[in-house]
C-alpha cells in the first residue's frame, strides 16, 4: 500500500505545475481553496427627493446655468427659449409657461452674461443658445405602472453654433400647486399623436447629455418652430386672424406640415366663424394623422357614460369631425379599429368596460354617417393601460387619455 496523500506533491513537482507554492499546502494537508462567495449587489440610490414647484425649477436652471461653459471675456451671450413643454402630451401648459417666466428672472438676477432675446427668426439667424425643457408627471420610484407622484423638470442648453448640447439641469417637484391645465391652442385642438416635431424636441431634452450632437432635424426646423409660437401665441390671445397667417406660413416652410399647425388652421377658421374653410381643414388634419395610421381624437364624455359633455361649445364640432373621420376612413382601402380610452381614475374593470362601451357608441356613429363602413370598423376598449398623462385629474390636463382612436389596419 502507499500513500496517496504522500505522493501528490511529488506528482505536482514532476508536473512542474506551481509546485514551490501547492506542495506545503499540501503536505500540511491543508484544504483546497474555496469558491469566493458571491458579491451581493448594492441596492439602488433612493429616488430623489421631489421639492415645491417653483423651488425645483430654481434648482434646475440654476445648474444648468452654472454649468454652461461661455467665452473668455465679458462678451454678453444671446439666448432664447424654444417655448416649454409637457413632456408626455407636447403641451403648452400654464406650468410650464411659468417655468419660462422664472427661468428669466434667474438670468436677470443672476447671469448677467446671457441676454435674454425673443424665440424669433431674426435672433436665430445669429445662432444664439437655445434653451429647450420639459416638465413631465413621473412616478417617482421610478415604477412604469405607479401613480404619477412627481414632476420631473428638464432643461437643457443647445448651441447653434457647434450644434451640440452645452448644459443640462434637472430636478424633481412636488404635484401641489403645479397648474398644468393646456394653453388654449392646446386645449382645443380636436387631435392628438406623436408629432415627429415634438418628438425630436422632447428628445433633445430628455435623451441627451451635455456633448451629444442636436438632431439635425431639430435644426433644420427651429425656424418653422417660431414662426408656430407666434401663431401659438396669437391663438392664445384670441387674435385668430393673425395666428392663421403665421400658422399657414409656418405649413409652406421646411418641416412646417405637423400635426399642430393642421390643428391650428382649421381651430383659427373655427374660430373665425369659416365653417366650409374649418371643415376642409379639419379633413386635411384626418388624412394627415390616417396616413400615419392612427388618428386620436378629443371626444369628451361625461364621467361614466356613453354621453358626450353637456357643453355646445366644446362638443358643437363633433358631428363634423365624425362626418369628416367617415368620409376619409371611406376614402382609404383598409380597415379601422375603434379605440376607446379613459382616465385612470375608477376601476380597472369598469374602466375596461367603458372604453369598450364607448368606442361602441362612436363605432356607430360612423356607420350611421357612413353605411358604407359597415364591417370595416371594429370597436375596442383598453381602460387607462395606455394613458399619457396619466395623472387621473380628470380635467382639461389629461383629456388626452379620455381620447378615441382609429387605428388603421388592413382588412
Amino acid at each position: 500500500m502507499f500513500d496517496r496523500q504522500a505522493l501528490l506533491p511529488q506528482l505536482i513537482c514532476a508536473a512542474g505545475l506551481f509546485c514551490a507554492a501547492i506542495t506545503p499546502a499540501l503536505a500540511q494537508g491543508a484544504p483546497s481553496p474555496q469558491t469566493a462567495p458571491p458579491q451581493i449587489a448594492a441596492p439602488p440610490p433612493p429616488p430623489p427627493t421631489p421639492i415645491p414647484f417653483e423651488d425645483a425649477v430654481l434648482r434646475a436652471a440654476n445648474d444648468l446655468l452654472s454649468k454652461a461653459v461661455l467665452p473668455p471675456g465679458p462678451t454678453k451671450v444671446e439666448l432664447v427659449i424654444d417655448p416649454l413643454i409637457d413632456g408626455a402630451s407636447g403641451s403648452q401648459s400654464s406650468a410650464t409657461r411659468l417655468m419660462q417666466e422664472r427661468i428669466k428672472d434667474v438670468i436677470s438676477a443672476s447671469y448677467a452674461r446671457f441676454v435674454v432675446q425673443p424665440f424669433s427668426s431674426e435672433t436665430l439667424a445669429r445662432s444664439p443658445l437655445v434653451l429647450i425643457g420639459t416638465l413631465t408627471a413621473i412616478n417617482n420610484a421610478g415604477a412604469s405602472d405607479g401613480i404619477r407622484d412627481a414632476y420631473r423638470v428638464c432643461l437643457a442648453l443647445a448651441d447653434l453654433r457647434s450644434g451640440s448640447i452645452v448644459s443640462k439641469g434637472v430636478a424633481r417637484a412636488k404635484p401641489e400647486a403645479i397648474d398644468v391645465t393646456p394653453s388654449p391652442a392646446f386645449a382645443d385642438s380636436p387631435v392628438w399623436a406623436n408629432d415627429p416635431a415634438t418628438n425630436t424636441y422632447i428628445k433633445a431634452c430628455q435623451g441627451s447629455k451635455p456633448g451629444d450632437r442636436l438632431d439635425p432635424v431639430y435644426v433644420e426646423r427651429i425656424a418653422t418652430s417660431a414662426f408656430v409660437s407666434d401663431a401659438i401665441l396669437e391663438y392664445d390671445d384670441k387674435r385668430y386672424r393673425e395666428a392663421l397667417a403665421y400658422y399657414r406660413t409656418a405649413l409652406d416652410m421646411p418641416g412646417g406640415d405637423q400635426l399642430r399647425v393642421r390643428s391650428g388652421i382649421y381651430l383659427s377658421n373655427w374660430k373665425l366663424n369659416r365653417r366650409a374653410d374649418a371643415t376642409e381643414a379639419f379633413g386635411r388634419l384626418v388624412d394627415y394623422s390616417l396616413a400615419g395610421n392612427r388618428l386620436s381624437v378629443r371626444l369628451l364624455f361625461r364621467p361614466g357614460t356613453t354621453k358626450f359633455l353637456d357643453d355646445p361649445e366644446i362638443t358643437a364640432p363633433y358631428p363634423m369631425w365624425l362626418s369628416q373621420i367617415a368620409t376619409r376612413a371611406m376614402q382609404r382601402d383598409s380597415c379601422i379599429d375603434v379605440v376607446g380610452h379613459t382616465s385612470t381614475t375608477g376601476p380597472v374593470l369598469v374602466n375596461e368596460r367603458l372604453s369598450v362601451l364607448r368606442a361602441q357608441f362612436i363605432k356607430d356613429l360612423l356607420q350611421s354617417a357612413s353605411p358604407a363602413l359597415s364591417g370595416r370598423l371594429t370597436a375596442v376598449g383598453v381602460g387607462s393601460k395606455e394613458a399619457i398623462v396619466g395623472t387621473g385629474r380628470d380635467d382639461a390636463s389629461d383629456a388626452i387619455d379620455r381620447r378615441v382612436d382609429f387605428n388603421v389596419r388592413r382588412c
